[in-house]
């Protein structure tokens, strides 16, 4: 074989098909443009086979869940328990066995528009899907902890079918009326948990972007409703949305000065 020009090479690579001879005249060729190419294919291969690794890991408590007779295997999750503002957010997903989505991981840990892509592929490949939001005057008025359980079990109950085994992120549900497992950081270590992580972050970030272009000065599109500085000055310059939670300081002392001591 002719020795090939760096962009061929690149583009054999690419394409992932060289024979046991084409690899070896790689492997001697000593080019330094050559060599660059072979570290960085070794390198993306590794992290590839990291991922692959990670997301086997991932499916131990819904292969476990299977071995125990479960058939529909939900995950479920929450997004939005510490912002200032706008709702919580929970999504349940039930996952066909065959599910594959190499690099699925909890949603703060991806990047926006890989969130994005993951969302739209979770969707569309999904045995069931179902997302709940809990608005900000619920929260006030029953805490976040039972607003972010209300949301869950909305969630759950929009699935169908329904499901006979559910793993939740760190949350127990008593109302279930099948069998349950709480897993701490379970949006990190369960596939199903992980992918309603992604549905609820990307549904509840849309959201509030929406909101955003009602209440432009409080920079919802970034901040998501968190209290970032940008935030605070918002508040301090335009006061209480009806979409803030009333309940959380500095929300409360805000209200409190507005209105008065109550």
């Amino acid at each position: 074989m002719k020795k090939q020009s760096i962009a061929e090479i690149k583009g054999l690579l690419n394409e992932d098909n060289l024979t046991s001879e084409e690899w070896q005249m790689l492997i001697d060729d000593e080019r330094k443009g050559v060599q660059t190419l072979l570290k960085s294919y070794h390198r993306k291969k590794e992290r590839e086979r990291l991922l692959i690794k990670q997301f086997e890991e991932m499916q131990q408590y819904e292969n476990k869940a299977y071995i125990n007779g479960a058939d529909k295997i939900a995950g479920v999750d929450e997004v939005g328990r510490g912002p200032l503002a706008g709702p919580v957010v929970a999504a349940a997903v039930i996952l066909p066995k065959d599910f594959r989505l190499i690099g699925l991981n909890d949603s703060k840990k991806l990047k926006e528009d890989v969130r994005e892509a993951y969302s739209s592929y979770i969707k569309a490949h999904a045995v069931s899907y179902h997302i709940a939001f809990i608005d900000n005057q619920v929260i006030d008025t029953v805490n976040i902890y039972e607003a972010t359980k209300k949301a869950m079990y909305e969630a759950l109950a929009g699935l169908n079918p329904s499901p006979d085994h559910v793993l939740v992120d760190a949350v127990h549900l008593p109302r279930l009326n099948c069998s349950q497992e709480a897993i701490i950081k379970g949006d990190a270590s369960s596939i199903s948990i992980a992918a309603a992580s992604v549905l609820a972050k990307v549904a509840r970030d849309q959201f509030m972007k929406e909101l955003h272009k009602e209440y432009p000065g409080y920079d919802f599109d970034k901040n998501m409703g968190y209290g970032t500085k940008a935030h605070l000055e918002g508040l301090n310059q335009f006061g209480v949305t009806p979409y803030h939670r009333t309940s959380f300081a500095p929300i409360k002392e805000e209200v409190q000065k507005t209105f008065g001591q109550r």
